[in-house]
């Protein structure tokens, strides 16, 4: 259960507001054995440093605040920023993180796992009145805040970053209705990122979270994965991995393509919801796993979510019908409907990764946050220039994160002859 902090007072700059600040000394071990683990990032950091791209400038973020995430806290505070953080999801803060982050310098933190919904909020506020002139957003609910109740703010604000899929889908749709009034760098456009972090990232993660919820045996269960984009398809990986037998529902037509030229079951939720043992949600919609589907449902069913909202599984309609429920686990809540068969949801239907485990790990971390600290770079050096729009990194940024992280692994890779460079510069040469 998470440390319960008393509820906070209205957010000052001055003043951060986390769990227990006793737990500081445990959060610093993490964050030194996190360090270990992102080499790259720790890269750019020696390199910050040196340059100062962000001096006197604020960056406002509204992340996961784990023990990764307080590596970048620190590699754009060394580069001269200030950082003002809080959480992007009541459960994903890890609280001696928290605690540790808020004794540095130049970092203001207002974040506790557990937190209420008018905390969140009141959180996000205090970020945005520390005049930020970079936002870093996980799901885009700092930028949504200072764009419809705090406009004034975004005159400052030279730009912004987007780390997950569902954030970019809300600004994007921003876009549409000329609403965007900053330039936002989609990170997780990166291929070191949805490619790596989603893909690789979501896979382990996910199975950490629902085995600490659960300690179910994957092997010989059929998990059904609802979504096949890069974190269904690390999901699917994974779970077939440790035995089970993989379900996929989608709605598009090549992502359910895929999933059955790799080898799994495609179907509707409506035939899958009666099959499966687990399910596990990353679509990044709302109301993939509703009533209809719960009521098909085998007893003693594991239902999970990997997408960044809580509103894939319909847990509000859960609550009502369900005669009972009760924490049977560490974030394990049993429904017991009125048929007299139980349900089992991991995480309150939260990020089961963050909610039950510990999210991502580092090393994978690294690659996304690399992305970030050289997408507030790129914003910098190219300020004034953009439009407000949803962009997209150059491709050199993308190797430049895979050559450094390439180099932490120790992996050694060829380099083209000057004869098949010019071969691939060239057009006349045929059959």
């Amino acid at each position: 259960m998470p440390t319960q902090a008393p509820p906070a007072p209205s957010p000052t700059k001055a003043m951060s507001h986390v769990a227990d600040p006793a737990l500081a000394k445990q959060g610093l071990l993490n964050l030194e054995i996190a360090e270990k683990r992102m080499g790259a990032l720790m890269k750019i950091r020696e390199r910050f440093k040196k340059e100062q791209p962000f001096k006197g400038l604020t960056i406002g973020m509204a992340l996961h605040v784990t023990k990764e995430t307080g590596i970048l806290v620190r590699t754009l505070r060394d580069g001269g920023a200030k950082v003002a953080i809080t959480g992007c999801n009541p459960l994903s803060t890890q609280d001696d993180i928290a605690a540790a982050l808020a004794e540095e310098e130049n970092a203001l933190v207002w974040a506790y796992k557990g937190e209420s919904n008018e905390d969140y909020y009141k959180f996000l506020t205090a970020v945005i009145d520390s005049a930020p002139d970079i936002t870093i957003d996980d799901g885009c609910d700092l930028v949504t805040e200072m764009h419809t109740k705090y406009p004034e703010t975004l005159e400052k604000c030279i730009g912004g970053c987007e780390e997950t899929t569902t954030g970019i889908i809300r600004l994007h749709s921003m876009v549409k209705e000329n609403a965007l009034k900053i330039p936002m760098i989609a990170v997780n456009d990166n291929k070191t990122k949805h490619l790596m972090d989603n893909y690789y990232g979501t896979g382990q993660s996910t199975f950490d979270g629902i085995l600490r919820s659960t300690n179910i045996l994957v092997a010989g269960k059929t998990v059904v994965v609802l979504g096949y984009g890069s974190c269904g398809k690390g999901t699917a990986m994974r779970a077939k991995g440790l035995g089970a037998n993989v379900v996929v529902t989608e709605v598009d037509p090549f992502c359910a393509l895929q999933a059955a030229m790799d080898g799994h079951r495609v179907m509707k939720m409506s035939e899958a919801s009666a099959l499966g043992d687990i399910f596990v949600t990353v679509t990044g919609n709302l109301h993939v796993i509703r009533q209809e589907h719960i009521d098909k449902m085998k007893d003693g069913a594991v239902l999970a979510n990997s997408g960044h909202f809580d509103n894939e599984i319909d847990i509000d309609t859960l609550e009502k019908t369900a005669s009972r429920k009760r924490r049977v686990r560490h974030y394990l809540d049993e429904y017991l409907l009125k048929s007299g068969k139980v349900i089992y949801v991991a995480g309150e239907g939260r990020l089961v990764n963050l909610a039950s485990a510990e999210g991502h790990p580092s090393e994978v971390m690294s690659l996304s946050f690399c992305g970030q600290a050289l997408a507030c770079e790129y914003i910098v050096k190219n300020k004034g220039k953009m439009p407000n729009e949803v962009i997209s990194l150059p491709p050199e940024v993308d190797h430049e994160i895979s050559e450094l992280q390439l180099a932490e692994m120790g992996v050694s890779i060829d380099e083209l002859t000057p004869e098949q460079k010019k071969y691939l510069e060239s057009w006349q040469e045929g059959t």
